[in-house]
């Protein structure tokens, strides 16, 4: 149990300096992280270890998603009005992200296992690391580009979307949603509940489209 009491620790101190700073660079799920990537350095421990004792904080992860579900139930009226907006918007930006990752690392020349687990990127973590298995990728880098994926889209996205004059938080939600999945949702919920809401409709079909093409191309 001591890396869940590691992990819980890192993740509340990361909230208690968001809460001070202020500032987007201080994410909670950044600061833990990075913490947690240099316990894990200092004490030589392998991922596959850490990932076994966080077991039940992994659970929880399912929950979690399915309560992202609130929001749209409350909005089910406004959601189902623009269904058109955000059924493109969201499958527009996920195939970007595919297409962006498929075509930088070709070009960056990284090595094949790189390239099939960021094939998976714009997916939440938990379908990146199912996926792993059809696309053939190491599933703890497969889940960490992920990972890192949110935390890069969290804290770019919503700044550039406010100087390219995107405003509409339907707009803002289903493009936060669609490449910073489950960590750029908790950020737009700081937006408000709608902005939340179409995020959780990008984040799913970010999920789903991601599926599709690794189904497509896997044979």
């Amino acid at each position: 149990m001591t890396w869940v009491a590691l992990t819980l620790l890192a993740f509340a101190l990361g909230v208690v300096m968001q809460a001070r700073a202020r500032h987007p660079l201080v994410n909670p799920t950044l600061v833990a992280t990075v913490l947690l990537a240099a316990g894990l350095l200092l004490t030589r421990t392998p991922y596959e270890r850490y990932a076994a004792q966080v077991q039940p904080l992994s659970f929880l992860l399912g929950p979690a998603v399915v309560a992202l579900a609130v929001p749209l139930y409350r909005l089910r009226a406004l959601l189902a009005r623009e269904w058109r907006a955000l059924l493109l918007g969201g499958g527009t930006g996920t195939l970007v992200g595919v297409g962006a990752d498929a075509l930088f690392a070709r070009l960056l020349a990284l090595d094949p296992e790189a390239q099939r687990s960021l094939l998976t990127a714009p997916a939440t973590s938990p379908v990146a690391l199912q996926l792993a298995d059809v696309t053939g990728a190491p599933p703890a880098l497969a889940a960490t580009l992920a990972v890192l994926s949110g935390l890069l889209g969290a804290l770019v996205l919503p700044p550039a979307l406010t100087r390219l004059g995107v405003r509409h938080p339907l707009a803002r939600g289903v493009a936060i949603g669609s490449v910073a999945h489950g960590i750029g949702t908790a950020r737009a919920r700081e937006e408000g509940e709608t902005t939340g809401a179409a995020s959780s409709i990008g984040m799913g079909l970010a999920a789903l489209i991601v599926t599709l093409v690794v189904a497509l191309t896997a044979g």
